[in-house]
């Protein structure tokens, strides 16, 4: 019915599948990743209206440039105190991954996820938030606790599924739950955290509370149903919540393009919904804390919530079952150009004379010291390989105010 005489009306139709543009083997190329300059980007007031700042969402905020200096209008809201205790966040976290990392290799966990490259990230968005607020995280969000002073020696426990786990062994590893430190319970299904972040904020608004909510997905789950269902609620009721996307440029091994389809940066989701969206240089610690701290004070001033794209990258596996040389190149981490939040935050200190090497050594010997100490302790509860471990009895623990009948009965078959 479609044919002429000379012979079909339409071109077949074909797909567009989004492709990475480096392979294992080829060279790194971020030539397309336009980085403007520090200090460049405006700041708008917290009540500026969505429409009027949709260019947020097409650049990217960054304080901390190539001297080291701290410009532009989101610069100078962190003390020389407060700076160097964000360093030592970064620092524990990265010796605590280096540390847990062994240990899964020691056999004494079944499973490890670092925050290689991504410490700034959640170490200085915690310092801009309350105690009371809570954070709904994915498993990359470590640096929450660490910043909020949560034990290492627990965190540990819960890695090794031990006799003092304060989960009792019911959750993977790094699947941390802390409630009295602003951590929501992480779900392995990733995007249920979204839906459930804007739950918590609109259920504190309607108490007439003063806390918010933070939730953090990946940008690999931003294509999960759950984001876009917390981006109508959080739209609709105005809710104090603070919509933190991840962009590590790697869902698993699926490179970010794909999740991200023909969008310009995954921030720009936020203007179908009426959300102001801003994208922040997630390895700039002072930018990452100053784009939190204004979200905060937008979401506490009733003023609805805020999506922040964190631009950053996964320096390592996206976990201990991964190999990433298989899908990227092993040269792409060293070509990145925003560089490694750590140095970029040291270099800064040492630029307005509040560090030095000679200080860097001494913080890195403590905080190696304060780690190993805390490993020895949790190991001291025992281990995936030495024991002991959580009674199974516990499996029927905390489900219910009060356990049914069946419940009941299947443990004591069970023989608890």
């Amino acid at each position: 019915m479609n044919e002429t005489v000379s012979g079909p009306r339409h071109q077949p139709l074909q797909l567009h599948v989004p492709e990475p543009g480096v392979r294992p083997g080829d060279a790194p190329d971020f030539s397309e990743f336009e980085i403007p300059r520090a200090g460049a980007v405006r700041r708008p007031g917290i009540d500026e209206a969505p429409e009027d700042m949709r260019d947020m969402a097409f650049s990217v905020v960054r304080v901390l440039n190539k001297a080291g200096e701290a410009v532009g209008p989101w610069a100078g809201q962190l003390s020389a105190d407060e700076l160097r205790a964000g360093l030592r966040h970064m620092l524990t976290l990265r010796q605590f991954d280096e540390r847990m990392l062994r240990a899964q290799r020691q056999g004494k966990t079944s499973f490890y996820v670092q925050n290689l490259g991504e410490e700034a990230v959640a170490c200085a968005f915690r310092m801009a938030l309350e105690d009371g607020d809570m954070n709904f995280p994915t498993y990359r969000q470590a640096g929450l606790l660490i910043a909020g002073g949560y034990p290492l020696t627990d965190m540990m426990n819960q890695i090794f599924s031990n006799g003092a786990d304060p989960l009792k062994g019911r959750q993977l590893p790094v699947m941390y739950s802390a409630r009295d430190h602003g951590f929501f319970t992480i779900s392995g299904n990733l995007g249920t955290q979204f839906i459930q972040a804007v739950g918590w904020a609109m259920a504190s608004a309607i108490a007439r509370d003063t806390r918010i909510a933070a939730a953090w997905i990946g940008d690999g789950s931003t294509s999960e149903n759950d984001f876009h269902a917390a981006m109508v609620f959080a739209s609709s009721y105005q809710a104090p919540v603070i919509l933190n996307i991840v962009n590590n440029q790697w869902a698993i091994s699926t490179f970010q393009g794909m999740a991200r389809g023909g969008a310009v940066t995954f921030a720009a989701r936020g203007h179908g919904f009426g959300i102001p969206a801003i994208r922040v240089d997630g390895n700039d610690y002072l930018a990452v804390h100053a784009v939190a701290r204004w979200a905060a004070e937008r979401a506490r001033a009733g003023l609805g919530p805020t999506l922040i794209e964190h631009v950053t990258y996964r320096a390592g596996a996206h976990s201990t079952s991964d190999d990433p040389s298989a899908y990227r190149s092993k040269e792409e981490c060293d070509a990145w150009p925003l560089g490694d939040p750590i140095d970029r935050l040291k270099a800064h200190l040492v630029t307005i004379g509040e560090w030095s090497e000679e200080r860097h050594s001494q913080a890195l010997a403590e905080i190696a010291d304060e780690v190993r100490g805390a490993q020895k302790a949790a190991e001291a509860n025992g281990t995936l390989i030495t024991g002991p471990h959580p009674s199974p009895r516990a499996m029927f623990d905390d489900v219910y105010a009060e356990m049914p009948a069946h419940l009941i009965r299947q443990r004591q078959e069970a023989g608890y």
